[in-house]
């Protein structure tokens, strides 16, 4: 082959990847084979063309990465960008810039390389799919025993109970729940019980006709009201006072209530769903929570573990947030750094989902560049002294050991009980301790 243009050609042809070349202009001067495979542009078509003209990407007219690489000398790696094809069809592809120079140094153009994302990000859509649930993430076996029961739980007009400490997601499980129900039509309406005094709570809830007291010149309606045809979700149901524990009491048996100034009758037309971050039992033998009030809202019971207890769900939880402020925000942050990433999966997590959360609208908010790294996190969850890790290095397999030793210590060492509540045959628990060289007295 004695033609050096041919043989640069061809060699550029046996690339999986696409590439393109540009002159000062913006013009294509080289346009390979894959190039035409991604873009659906033929060599032809391509060559002497402006690249916008042919590269039609997301970022083109506004933030060139091939037009950075020229000014400023330095090639970029793997930024993920959209393109549409030439059949008009959106098309996610990672890109690498760099510049091209003479033999003499001269700078003569750029060049670009860009690899098909369509079958990575298909399966990665498809994993995401396979561990949500409406707005819940997770892959955890607890949460998916959950998922499994709630669609039952939905369709049932039986009182709800959900059960878990705070931030961890007891609302997103009441809205899962009136989703799945007939009632889904109408509206869910939040209380939170713990937020306001004795007074306006009852007012909340049952409404007052005017005249009720000083300052009530016209009709209200309560939550019941506003719930009708659909569910009232009670957070924080065991923070109520003794009354409205009785008043909510008669509610759930006659199916009735009284709006404040009047003694007529109201027909309760909702689902209740009910949620504490409060041990009840402990209530009711301290004579704090009525016990036929438990049992009349304890019908089906959903029991939410906390975070430590779920730490593989992190990763999912943390591209979940991301991705949804990406859209909210208009920006494209990639995701965590490794370390920023052990971070998290080191951490004790004491707020939950909600604390997770607000951790990564911070980071969001403090990064500036694609990935977000330890400077963007709080100091407390950032070790001053970072300890190797064990497990060659891998935060995940790390947190499982942890979770497994909590697990045990939870039950006192037991295996038997420990792996009943892991939901795992007890040689299954045997041989998750050896492997994470989790041992328990």
């Amino acid at each position: 082959m004695n033609n050096p243009s041919q043989a640069i050609e061809t060699i550029l042809d046996s690339i999986a990847d696409g590439v393109f070349t540009v002159d000062h202009q913006w013009r294509i001067t080289s346009w390979n084979a894959a190039a035409e495979r991604i873009t659906g542009f033929g060599r032809e078509q391509a060559l002497g063309q402006y690249c916008y003209d042919v590269f039609r990407s997301n970022v083109c007219q506004s933030d060139c990465l091939l037009r950075q690489t020229l000014e400023h000398g330095k090639p970029l790696i793997d930024r993920r960008i959209d393109i549409v094809t030439a059949g008009g069809e959106d098309k996610p592809i990672s890109i690498s810039t760099a510049v091209l120079r003479d033999r003499d140094g001269e700078l003569i153009g750029g060049a670009e390389t860009f690899r098909d994302l369509s079958a990575i990000e298909s399966l990665r859509k498809q994993l995401r799919k396979q561990y949500t649930f409406r707005d819940i993430v997770s892959k955890n076996h607890r949460i998916e025993q959950i998922f499994d029961i709630l669609p039952d739980v939905g369709q049932s007009e039986s009182t709800a109970l959900i059960l878990g400490p705070s931030g961890s997601g007891k609302e997103l499980f009441a809205r899962a729940i009136h989703d799945l129900s007939p009632r889904r039509e109408g509206p869910f309406v939040a209380v939170n019980c713990a937020a306001l005094p004795d007074n306006l709570l009852e007012s909340e809830l049952f409404g007052y006709v005017a005249g009720a007291f000083t300052d009530a010149r016209r009709d209200k309606p309560g939550r019941f009201d506003l719930a009708a045809g659909g569910t009232l979700f009670l957070d924080e149901i065991g923070d109520l006072s003794a009354a409205l524990q009785s008043k909510l009491l008669r509610v759930l048996e006659q199916r009735t209530y009284q709006p404040l100034g009047t003694s007529s009758e109201k027909k309760a037309d909702v689902r209740i769903v009910a949620a504490t971050n409060r041990d009840l039992r402990q209530l009711i033998s301290i004579g704090r929570f009525r016990d036929d009030l438990y049992y009349r809202l304890n019908v089906v019971s959903i029991e939410l573990p906390p975070l430590s207890e779920r730490i593989e769900d992190v990763p999912l939880l943390v591209e979940h947030f991301i991705e949804r402020l990406n859209l909210n925000q208009g920006r494209e942050i990639r995701g965590l750094s490794a370390r920023a990433m052990e971070a998290l999966m080191r951490y004790s997590w004491p707020g939950n989902v909600r604390e997770l959360q607000n951790i990564i609208e911070r980071a969001f908010v403090m990064c500036r560049d694609e990935l977000i790294d330890l400077q963007h996190l709080p100091r407390d969850i950032v070790p001053e002294q970072p300890t190797e890790p064990e497990h060659e290095g891998d935060p995940l397999k790390q947190a499982q050991a942890q979770a497994l030793h909590r697990a045990l210590a939870a039950h006192e060492g037991h295996r038997q009980r420990t792996a009943d509540a892991l939901g795992i045959h007890k040689t299954t628990l045997l041989r998750k301790m050896k492997k994470f060289g989790v041992s328990y007295p």
